[in-house]
Order: C-alpha cells, then sequence, then structure tokens
C-alpha cells in the first residue's frame, strides 16, 4: 500500500514480547482487525505519531534486489541446470541449494532450502522445482513469511507477484517446457507487488500464519 504501514497481528505480538505497553504507529498506518483485537486482549495502546517501534514482524527482509535462491529435486534438476545460466546471464545473483545430481531424493529437503534462503533474507526471491510444483509450494508455504506460488502460464506468475506479492515460485518439470518455463520465470521477477487493496489482504494473510505461530 503506497504511502502507508499495515500492522498485522505479528507486529503488536512483536511489540508485547518486548514489553511493550504503549506503541506509535505512523498516523496514517491501516491496523488489521486481527492486529486491533490482539492489542485490546494484550493491553496494548496504540498511538499515532512519529513511530518508536518500527515493524518488523515477518517483514520483507534487506536482501540484495537481484538475488536468487533456485533448487529441485531429481525431477527438476535438468531444467534448474539449463535455468541457472539463463537467470545469470539476466544478472541474477543465484545460490543454488541443489540437488547437484539427478539420483533420486526428497523434493521437501530442498524446498526447505530455498525457502530458508528467503525467509532468512539471504535472497529477495526463490525458485524451486520438482515434477509438478505442487509439493514443492505445500512445503515453502510451511516456512513463516514465505508466500510461495505454483504457477503455470504467465498469467498466473504475474498474479502471483502483482496481487499475492509471492516470494517463491515452484514450477513442475513434467507439464511445462523449458521456453515457457523462461517465460514464466521472467514475468515473476520483472513484476512488482502493486500494494493497494492487496497489501491488507496480503496483511490477513500474515495474521492468518502467526495464529498458528509459536511463542
Amino acid at each position: 500500500m503506497a504511502g502507508k504501514t499495515v500492522i498485522s497481528e505479528a507486529h503488536i505480538r512483536d511489540a508485547l514480547r518486548r514489553g511493550l505497553r504503549t506503541m506509535t504507529i505512523a498516523p496514517n498506518a491501516l491496523v488489521t482487525p486481527l492486529a486491533a483485537d490482539a492489542a485490546r486482549a494484550g493491553g496494548l495502546a496504540l498511538q499515532r505519531g512519529t513511530p518508536d517501534l518500527a515493524p518488523s514482524a515477518h517483514a520483507d527482509h534487506a536482501a540484495p534486489p537481484k538475488s536468487l535462491a533456485i533448487g529441485s529435486d531429481h525431477g527438476g534438476y535438468a531444467m534448474k541446470t539449463e535455468l541457472i545460466p539463463v537467470l545469470e546471464k539476466a544478472g541474477y545473483h543465484v545460490l543454488d541449494v541443489g540437488t547437484d545430481a539427478p539420483t533420486s531424493c526428497d523434493y521437501p529437503d530442498f524446498a526447505y532450502g530455498v525457502a530458508r534462503m528467503v525467509s532468512s533474507g539471504r535472497t529477495r526471491l526463490g525458485i524451486m522445482i520438482d515434477g509438478a510444483g505442487i509439493g514443492s509450494a505445500m512445503v515453502c508455504n510451511k516456512v513463516p513469511g514465505i508466500r510461495a506460488a505454483c504457477a503455470y502460464n504467465e498469467f498466473t506468475a504475474w498474479n502471483a507477484r502483482a496481487h499475492n506479492n509471492a516470494n517463491v515460485l515452484t514450477l513442475g518439470s513434467r507439464t511445462l517446457g523449458i521456453e515457457v518455463v523462461k517465460r514464466i520465470v521472467d514475468v515473476f521477477l520483472t513484476t512488482d507487488f502493486e500494494g493497494g487493496r492487496h497489501a491488507a489482504r496480503i496483511a490477513k494473510l500474515t495474521d492468518i500464519e502467526t495464529r498458528f505461530a509459536r511463542d
């Protein structure tokens, strides 16, 4: 949301863990309903002014803008190997988390590796390739702060970024050809989040995620 900060339940929890009783937020900040409920329940007063606590919980990390983690299982290994030089030629700093051979392996291991690179701030975005892309999306979305999308054409790649602010793209090597994948990846990497009405929806998504987070 251009010019506005969204205060989610995660930010309220973070403030309460810090022992704050009053939290100053920007005059035009949007407070989600779950955040307002959490503040009331925790006895945290919200006041508008010059913020003295920058919202940090589940915030996007300041990773280098063209940094990218990539991974695959054995089914996506050949496609990953072909895709990496294309990404590097386009100026991306690519961190390959494996697998390093087409030998049978388990996709959750490498999907988790990609997700952790993004969630820890090592890279801005991630790409994971397995046979269908579905299982890897499930794994990545278990990691807090990750919004993984399994895209199968250019429109879904655009929508994932522009409306859903996805930070990991999963692909199916057995459902897509390499040329189609190149176009999908290009759209995903060059599309920016539109914010606006979508920012409040992403804040609600984050609120749902944090409801199940362990303190």
